[in-house]
């Protein structure tokens, strides 16, 4: 989708015009991720980031708060849980 937006110069002056389209774009995968209308993946996908790490580091910078809950938690510990598990197997 195109649109188009007229922007006040005061505001303008304020960013390098050769990467004003990026930045309105940053700022709205920002916005949408802390709304929880977007996933971490989606910022990653809609900004061509290459990684998961990417994204995260992307979003730090951006002050945006991610998203892990008590869910997640317990997802990892089942992950390291099991990985553990696997470690010793393999090293016995």
């Amino acid at each position: 989708m195109e649109i188009t937006l007229n922007l006040p110069d005061k505001l303008v002056q304020h960013f390098n015009q050769n990467r004003l389209e990026r930045e309105i774009l940053e700022a709205l995968a920002v916005q949408a991720y802390q709304a929880q209308k977007i996933t971490s993946a989606e910022v990653g996908q809609i900004l061509g980031l290459p990684s998961r790490w990417a994204v995260d580091s992307f979003l730090k910078q951006h002050h945006a708060d991610l998203h892990y809950d008590e869910v997640d938690l317990v997802s990892d510990r089942e992950t390291l849980r099991q990985l553990r598990a696997n470690h010793s197997n393999s090293t016995s």
